[in-house]
């Protein structure tokens, strides 16, 4: 604790009592450009009975002493609290008397020496020496936030038979609309979120499979990715095709909207970007890439593309380059988890497979690396909360768990089990309340993990009412 004095304070013609209580204190002259810290831990003894130590007052022999004891009663009480360091007025001829120990101790509460306080949790006044000042303008202690819950199952499961148990595909999405859409095998199944109503939209034949599902932004058309190279495109509410563009040599694992550019990535090494308004199949190819794309995400502005390959790179692209204008090396696996944050520009988090394990975030602002994450399994896929700064994982080998987390500290709020599978797909639902997770065991898990905007625990749209399990098609 800093202690100092002015002229203005102590009558350097006064007898001070106060080099009597902290010895060396006419000698200690602290700088006034220098922060002083304390590291004593000193406890509240407000409740002490300092009357046990006899503490003599001094003697009272002329009205200079006065002054001085009064002033050591007011240092008394701002060390060791006002109800044992109450201020004691100048004592006269006429009252000493009838002051002796006695008397002090009984005025006294009667407590222990040194016991601490009963309560558990003290607030910000009482960990203050001095208190603070209850009239001070803008002054509101904050209130302790109690620890939010994560249920530990998922409130429904779907049964998804034939949902490949494939690292480098992308066959789960959620639309604006509050539609899943779902590959599974040759075909692309929408489930109704409100009602449940699963909806057949295609069926690619037994020459073909679904290698990639992405809803376009408004949520009424959904882009299919085929494993013959082509990308279909779909009217989800009249379910009819309404395009089929093609360019790639290889399945398309990978799809990502921006407006109404489509950006797709195969696995022979390129990423196409389609503008559906042309009548060309595509307007620009990028290439970087040394093996095959497997993530692929928009930022929140449309201005920058993440991809991700089993090159183990991670690329970040602009609209106006063909060529990567970041580039990223320090994954050691296969990059397919990919989510740029909505609560900070330029923020982008990236996940490594089995032999890298980590999450690595980036500031593609300023071109750093900023952290990384050792998970302790593969990481599969990442996505944001938009009502919160948290993020969750999915995860394969060797755990198969979904982690959330608290960014940026990267502190673990809840690990989520249940698939026996690697948890290859993630989506969000529209509220950002809900994620669903698909593995390779042929389920679907649907997990509260995220608070509403307003941080309550309102019912989504896929409530009590759809609980329990049952098949999507």
């Amino acid at each position: 604790m800093e202690i100092s004095s002015s002229s203005s304070d102590l009558n350097p013609k006064t007898p001070s009592r106060i080099n009597q209580l902290i010895p060396g204190f006419n000698s200690y002259h602290p700088s006034p450009s220098r922060t002083i810290y304390s590291d004593r831990f000193i406890p509240s003894r407000s409740s002490s009975n300092f009357a046990l130590f006899d503490l003599p007052l001094p003697p009272h022999s002329s009205s200079s002493e006065d002054s001085s004891n009064a002033y050591t009663s007011l240092l008394r009480s701002a060390l060791f609290g006002s109800d044992c360091g109450s201020v004691v007025p100048p004592v006269t001829p006429e009252k000493s008397s009838g002051l002796n120990s006695r008397n002090l101790q009984i005025s006294r509460p009667n407590c222990n020496i040194f016991r601490y306080k009963s309560e558990t949790r003290q607030s910000l006044q009482s960990l203050s020496p001095f208190g603070y000042d209850d009239q001070l303008p803008g002054f509101s202690p904050s209130p302790v936030k109690a620890t939010r819950k994560v249920p530990r199952s998922p409130f429904k499961v779907l049964d998804a038979p034939a949902l490949q148990d494939d690292f480098y595909l992308n066959l789960v999405d959620w639309s604006p609309n509050n539609v899943l859409a779902v590959g599974l095998g040759s075909c692309v199944y929408l489930w109704h979120a409100s009602s449940s109503k699963v909806v057949k939209l295609c069926d690619l034949g037994i020459d073909d499979s679904v290698s990639s599902v992405g809803w376009a932004q408004r949520g009424t058309h959904l882009a299919v990715g085929t494993s013959n190279g082509k990308v279909q495109l779909w009217d989800a509410s009249r379910c009819k095709r309404i395009r089929t563009m093609e360019g790639h040599r290889l399945r398309v694992g990978a799809l990502a909207w921006s407006s109404s550019v489509l950006s797709s990535g195969s696995r022979d090494k390129s990423i196409l970007q389609r503008d559906i308004r042309a009548q060309d199949d595509y307007v620009s190819k990028l290439s970087g890439h040394k093996s095959e794309v497997c993530g692929l995400k928009w930022s929140y502005d449309s201005r920058e593309l993440a991809s991700g390959g089993n090159d183990n790179r991670l690329f970040v692209w602009n609209n106006h380059s063909t060529q990567p204008v970041l580039k990223y090396c320090e994954h050691t696996a296969a990059v397919k988890a990919i989510a740029w944050s909505p609560h900070l520009h330029g923020l982008l988090a990236s996940g490594g497979g089995t032999a890298d394990r980590c999450i690595r975030f980036w500031n593609t602002t300023t071109n750093t690396h900023l952290s990384c994450m050792d998970t302790g399994s593969q990481v599969c896929n990442l996505v944001w909360s938009k009502n919160v700064n948290e993020l969750v994982s999915t995860h394969g080998y060797s755990q198969n768990q979904i982690i959330v987390w608290r960014y940026p500290t990267m502190s673990k709020i809840a690990t989520l089990t249940g698939h026996t599978y690697r948890v290859l797909y993630l989506a969000i639902s529209p509220d950002g309340q809900t994620i669903v997770t698909g593995a390779g065991d042929e389920t679907l898990r649907f997990w509260n993990v995220f608070p509403s905007p307003k941080s309550k625990n309102t019912e989504t749209e896929i409530g009590a009412s759809s609980l329990g399990r049952t098949h999507i098609r």
